[in-house]
């Protein structure tokens, strides 16, 4: 099973999942069932994928699906902070609010 060992994002993720098992754009864009100009702007970080494309890769790379989806949910988080120039100390907080609507969904 494939596991990220180092920090990367979704796309650069991707890239070296395909590259490793030396496989072309086209042949993994067919497998997973998507057109192949979008796996080159998702490797390249310019589009995001949907979850139904996460699992579409967990499944033909035989890797977890959830340590894909946990990288391409980072990224997200991570470029929000970059963009709005947030202090790193809002990760604190949003695990917080995090644990606050899990017992409050809970409740529910």
């Amino acid at each position: 099973m494939a596991t990220i060992k180092n920090i990367t994002s979704f796309g650069e993720h991707l890239r070296n999942l395909r590259e490793t098992q030396s496989l072309t754009l086209k042949n993994v864009a067919e497998q997973i069932g998507i057109d192949t100009s979008l796996l080159a702007k998702i490797e390249r970080n310019e589009r995001q994928p949907t979850k139904h494309i996460i699992k579409q890769v967990a499944e033909f790379f035989k890797c977890n699906e959830q340590e894909l989806l946990n990288n391409f949910l980072s990224d997200q988080i991570a470029y929000k902070i970059l963009d709005e120039e947030a202090d790193i100390e809002i990760l604190k907080v949003a695990e917080e609010k995090v644990k606050y609507l899990k017992t409050v969904n809970n409740g529910k």
